[in-house]
């Protein structure tokens, strides 16, 4: 078995190799089918699983008619319905945005840069203008249109915009934590069962304990620093790694997963990092960049850019007066609405990036179906 070590390491290598190449820009047709079988494969798992769990299955059904009678039947109760329906839908938005964002499928949609930073950006901007944040909900937040009440010119605190936007940032922030659950997972079933899961981050990091003490280069030693920290400090240690923009994060879900700390010491300290303190610290760092007078000096400095300083300021001031004047007319006013180029990139950007998202999930999908089709082969030579 030491003999044929090397040969099946170099086996894996190669069928890993094999596995990346599908991809629906070199194998299209292959990509497609192994993605749909992979589909229905799953689709079967969850079937026989919920299906096992019958008694669960049917309390949610109950429960999920009591709600839709609820919903339907008319009476007083209806305002509150639709309260509920619309918090629930909103927050059910933000959370499914922080999954996206932080949950692996060969990549991760930044819904921070391209949704929640935006967000937090037009409610402060929206916040110095209006001199208020008590936007008329309905519209907001599908419409951020300026209140008809006088307000001082001032009189908007920092702490009224966080407060503006703390809903929306926890959900994401809970999305996220929920998204780091994958990588602990994995890591706890194959220290479990025992098995050696085909995947680099975990590969990576059985690596990085058997070199431990040799490691030299910057990468390794942050790396084992986080590894080190989450194992011996525990809570707090887990805490501290998710409280802070953390891209080595991935690695103390594996750590914990690996070293089989408890699921709510690490699912607990990962919300209350990410979804209380690091949102908060993203939230303060988007609103100080946004508000009113760091703008305008942005705006100026922008300017005095030698040669193309000018011709770079016009767009952005043509971006800024668009929004003013957008804050301060009725939904009925009948404004006209233009499209400045920046929005115009920014609506491209999101659905480029919306785009590959898919495409790596579809990609991600096959390439599992492919990677089922060698352990097949693997297990079959075994029985000869």
């Amino acid at each position: 078995s030491f003999a044929d070590s090397p040969l099946l390491s170099e086996r894996k290598r190669r069928d890993r190799e094999e596995r990346l190449n599908i991809v629906l820009w070199k194998q299209p047709l292959v990509t497609l089918q192994y993605f749909f079988l992979e589909t229905l494969i799953n689709l079967k798992e969850w079937t026989i699983k919920l299906w096992h769990r019958r008694s669960i299955l049917v309390s949610f059904l109950l429960t999920l008619a009591v709600l839709t009678a609820t919903y339907y039947i008319e009476g007083t109760h209806q305002q509150y319905v639709r309260y509920m329906e619309k918090k629930f839908f909103w927050c059910a938005y933000w959370v499914g945005l922080g999954i996206l964002s932080s949950v692996g499928l060969g990549t991760g949609l930044h819904t921070f840069l391209l949704y929640l930073g935006p967000h937090i950006a037009s409610v402060t901007l929206a916040a110095y203008e209006c001199n208020s944040v008590n936007f008329p909900e309905p519209p907001y937040p599908d419409q951020i249109i300026c209140p008809d009440e006088g307000t001082t010119e001032g009189s908007i605190s920092l702490w009224a915009i966080i407060s503006k936007v703390r809903l929306e940032a926890c959900m994401w922030g809970a999305g996220t934590a929920i998204g780091e659950l994958p990588p602990y997972f994995m890591a706890r079933a194959a220290r479990l069962s025992g098995a050696e899961p085909d995947d680099e981050e975990y590969q990576e990091f059985e690596e990085m304990l058997e070199h431990a003490e040799t490691a030299q280069d910057f990468a390794s030693r942050a790396k084992l620093a986080v590894q080190n920290l989450v194992q011996k400090v525990g809570f707090f240690g887990i805490l501290a790694c998710a409280s802070i923009p953390n891209p080595l994060f991935d690695l103390a879900g594996i750590t914990c997963g690996h070293f089989l700390v408890p699921f709510w010491t690490f699912f607990g300290a990962t919300l209350i990092g990410k979804a209380v303190i690091k949102m908060h610290i993203q939230k303060l760092f988007v609103i100080i960049t946004f508000s009113k007078h760091i703008v305008e000096q942005m705006v100026s400095l922008i300017g005095a850019i030698p040669s193309v300083g000018p011709s770079l300021q016009k767009p952005f001031q043509e971006y800024l007066e668009a929004q003013r004047i957008k804050l301060h007319h009725r939904a009925d006013g009948g404004v006209p609405q233009g499209e400045n180029w920046l929005s115009w990139m920014f609506e491209k950007l999101v659905i480029v990036m919306v785009c590959y998202f898919i495409l790596s999930i579809i990609n991600s999908m096959a390439q599992s179906y492919a990677k089922r089709l060698q352990q097949k082969m693997y297990s079959e030579e075994k029985t000869k």
